[in-house]
């Protein structure tokens, strides 16, 4: 079946932009304050040893500190003038530009050492780009990781308690497509999956509608490392957060305490609403999958 989206193009690399000392530090300033802004709150909580269900998972299964978010880079074939005496001068995968205040990324040094990552990641992001989107699950990997359990993973309730989450999961068609939702499947849901997703076999099961598809986006951007400009890194990281909202406000766990509002997936108004969701969150990914791919492929 063809995709929905339409395929990444390969262009030609651009010459050098060449930033002026006063544009290239207002476009660093911003960053650091959008950056600062989205994990303020994380930061604040981890300094009082609190943790939130929903908000600080990305800090925790990327295990990304905030700083990676805060380091601002101008991406490949951009100068910056009047940078040599600046702190980035220091910096792994700087070099010197053409003229003798400037730096630049030294996008061939970082992909000579880093090509096999490179190209790996390149294989997940066109493969997945390049597959119809799936809106068929419903959310129910969550659900799955708990199911005839009595301990589950998160400090939080079930909202229709232990034998109802089961009786939902029991009702549905498990289609789980992606591999790091799938292995915390319980054991006893692993069977009533559709496929069975493996590491070795991720580029093959990979499909845009899905959810953790989405937030990985953020992990590629952090693996591709400078070569990925500012905005893009947190734009992907934006898109994963506004996916693990959903993702657990269509889960079993009961948040009301912490101010979410359920998507009832065990009803039909509730899986409408999911896959109205999960379309918009295909769409944002799917237009960073492709400046990711022309990064990767530059």
């Amino acid at each position: 079946m063809p995709s929905a989206y339409p395929r990444a193009v390969t262009i030609a690399p651009p010459d050098p932009t060449v930033l002026a000392a006063d544009e290239w530090r207002a476009r660093e300033a911003a960053h650091t304050e959008r950056a600062h802004a989205l994990t303020l709150a994380h930061r604040r909580r981890s300094a009082r040893q609190e943790s939130h269900p929903v908000e600080d998972f990305l800090f925790t299964y990327y295990s990304y500190k905030p700083a990676i978010l805060h380091r601002w880079h101008p991406g490949e074939d951009v100068e910056l003038r009047d940078a040599a005496a600046d702190a980035r001068a220091s910096w792994r995968w700087y070099a010197p530009g053409s003229a003798t205040d400037s730096l630049r990324v030294d996008g061939a040094a970082f992909r000579a050492e880093r090509g096999t990552l490179i190209a790996n990641v390149g294989t997940i992001l066109r493969a997945t780009a390049d597959r119809a989107p799936g809106f068929g699950c419903f959310g129910l990997h969550e659900w799955a990781m708990v199911y005839r359990q009595r301990e589950h993973r998160h400090p939080v309730p079930l909202r229709l308690g232990r034998e109802a989450t089961d009786a939902v999961v029991e009702a549905h068609d498990l289609r789980c497509t992606h591999f790091d939702a799938f292995r915390f499947f319980t054991p006893e849901a692993v069977p009533l999956n559709r496929d069975l997703p493996t590491r070795e076999r991720q580029a093959a099961f990979e499909q845009p509608g899905c959810l953790h598809a989405g937030m990985d986006l953020y992990k590629w951007a952090v693996k591709l490392g400078p070569l990925v400009p500012g905005d893009v890194l947190l734009d992907a990281f934006e898109l994963a957060r506004d996916i693990r909202v959903l993702d657990m406000r269509a889960s079993p766990y009961d948040l009301a305490d912490w101010g979410y509002e359920p998507v009832r997936i065990e009803t039909t108004e509730g899986k409408a609403a999911y896959v109205r969701a999960q379309r918009g969150f295909a769409e944002r990914g799917q237009a960073l999958r492709t400046r990711l791919l022309d990064i990767v492929d530059a």
